[in-house]
């Protein structure tokens, strides 16, 4: 029995350094020299500082800028707290929320055509999510043209230049960088 107990106490600190420490140290090392952007949180600098990353959500609230999804991470576009709700599309409290949510939307919103898309009105699975369909954005157009003085029809064509197709041709569906478009209509290049 004390043999089995030894073997097992071995084999335990051999898979323990194998798998919790040289395993993710390679695969970091290897990560940083093959994709050294994306290994380092696709951080976006503009004029050398860090404005955020391409692959979290931020919280936008002014007028001139387009809103990314609902934040159920944290207190918002928390990456160490990143959850669904895991409410049931039944529970009053997501109901409640999503009225609430549609209402907000409508009243910064007032000369948007229909109703919001609901990826504005529902957070994401992880929710710091960085895109938005090409809808919302095309849905939150006439608010951020109206504030920055602009066309409709530029900020549609500066949308337009934004849109992401599908991974590979058919996987997911056409999204929208929210940091993406909003550097783009500051005349910010990353």
């Amino acid at each position: 029995m004390l043999r089995h107990i030894g073997t097992s106490i071995r084999i335990t600190i051999v898979t323990v350094v194998l798998l919790g420490l040289i395993y993710p140290l390679a695969m970091t090392g290897i990560a940083n020299v093959l994709f050294p952007k994306q290994a380092n949180g696709s951080l976006v600098e503009v004029n050398g500082k860090v404005v955020g990353s391409d692959i979290i959500g931020q919280l936008w609230t002014k007028p001139q800028y387009f809103w990314g999804r609902p934040s159920a991470a944290g207190k918002g576009y928390d990456p160490t707290n990143t959850s669904p709700t895991n409410l049931a599309p039944s529970a009053k409290k997501l109901i409640d929320a999503t009225k609430a949510t549609i209402a907000s939307l409508r009243k910064s919103d007032p000369d948007a055509v229909g109703p919001p898309p609901m990826d504005l009105v529902t957070s994401s699975g992880s929710g710091i999510d960085p895109d938005i369909s090409p809808e919302s954005a095309y849905w939150q157009a006439p608010r951020v043209a109206k504030a920055r003085g602009l066309t409709l029809d530029a900020v549609k064509a500066v949308i337009a230049a934004n849109v992401q197709g599908r991974e590979l041709g058919f996987l997911g569906e056409p999204r929208v960088n929210v940091m993406q478009l909003n550097l783009a209509l500051d005349g910010k290049k990353p």
